[in-house]
């Protein structure tokens, strides 16, 4: 299993905020990362069908929750996205983000992304890592025409997500194309109320306060094999673009779990739980309204995801894929009828 995959999912799977307010452009890859895109652009050919959606629907007897799962990096060919998801928004009387598009297109937010990616007075970036790695990253900025001092005051956290997206902006991935944007900009379209389930201060909290170890893993994983990170950019991609759940979790989750243990407690168990009693409080109020959730994929999955917390505390969870068949389904086999409004999906007893 390769390393690289601590750093890629936590950034392209958990948090949206950051990928939205960083400059894809900033940063580009390093030459090792180059010479296998163009191999990569011919082994890639453009999908023709709309990704598999990582949709479910979760009930009680007055209204529904739809919980999507994002992906925060996506390219042009990623589009249109599927009927389902479609059905979904259109159902939902509004949509809710991980956080509010009014929030995360505010002035402020800029400001304090970078406040939050700042070390503390004192101390360096290059205090923190290795001379061998000090000097990867060096060479590596060198060779765009930067320096070390350019990040030097910025957290391992901050320097990993910049060349990730400079690798992801190179293979033609972009932040501004993700699932939550889009929809965000297909709900100010439809004039559907937004709202976050956080504040852009509490998913940066996350980012910051994860141990500086486990931030400096996923910066040496990049600089020790920076020609791996193509490749692991675009199994993630098909994985999400197949609707693949077991194939995410073995891609991503399990190895977090194990490398950066308190990383993941702090980006996804602990989100995870904070989100809970919101979700809940959709379906419990006394409102029948219907709502659609986007968050990133990995909030969903796994025995700390939503879809398990909500399916354990009673509600009917069913997931909703019309392109799915009974093997794909991440819960027990489920008939899956059509109807006008779509595809319904049955759920078994309990």
């Amino acid at each position: 299993m390769r390393k690289t995959r601590v750093l890629i999912a936590s950034l392209v799977l958990l948090c949206g905020t950051a990928l939205a307010v960083v400059s894809p452009d900033r940063w580009t890859t390093s030459d090792h990362a180059d010479t296998t895109l163009a191999a990569l652009a011919q082994a890639e050919s453009p999908p023709h069908v709309p990704p598999v959606p990582l949709l479910w629907k979760v009930s009680d007897r007055n209204n529904a929750v739809y919980l999507l799962g994002s992906i925060h990096l996506l390219k042009e060919d990623d589009y249109p996205l599927s009927a389902d998801v479609d059905a979904a928004f259109d159902d939902a009387a509004r949509v809710v983000f991980e956080v509010s598009p009014e929030e995360l297109g505010s002035p402020e937010a800029s400001v304090r992304f970078r406040q939050a990616a700042k070390l503390p007075e004192g101390r360096t970036l290059s205090d923190l890592i290795s001379p061998r790695l000090r000097e990867k990253l060096h060479r590596l900025l060198a060779r765009q025409g930067g320096s070390l001092d350019q990040v030097n005051r910025y957290s391992p956290w901050f320097v990993n997500l910049s060349l990730m997206l400079g690798l992801s902006h190179s293979l033609g991935f972009s932040p501004e194309l993700g699932v939550d944007q889009h929809l965000m900009q297909r709900a100010l379209e439809a004039g559907k109320p937004t709202a976050g389930l956080e504040t852009i201060d509490d998913q940066l909290r996350a980012l910051a306060d994860s141990p500086i170890g486990e931030q400096i893993i996923g910066l040496e994983d990049f600089l020790d094999r920076p020609q791996e990170m193509p490749g692991e950019l675009a199994d993630l991609h098909q994985a999400w673009r197949a609707g693949d759940v077991p194939g995410l979790e073995a891609i991503a989750l399990s190895e977090m779990m194990v490398r950066t243990p308190r990383t993941y407690q702090m980006v996804n168990v602990d989100r995870n739980r904070a989100w809970l009693p919101l979700l809940r409080e959709m379906l419990d109020g006394r409102g029948r309204d219907n709502v659609l959730v986007v968050v990133g994929a990995m909030h969903l999955l796994g025995d700390d995801g939503l879809v398990a917390l909500l399916e354990h505390a009673g509600y009917t969870v069913e997931r909703i894929c019309s392109a799915c068949g009974p093997g794909d389904q991440a819960f027990p086999e489920r008939p899956v009828l059509e109807d006008a409004a779509g595809p319904v999906s049955l759920p078994i007893g309990r």
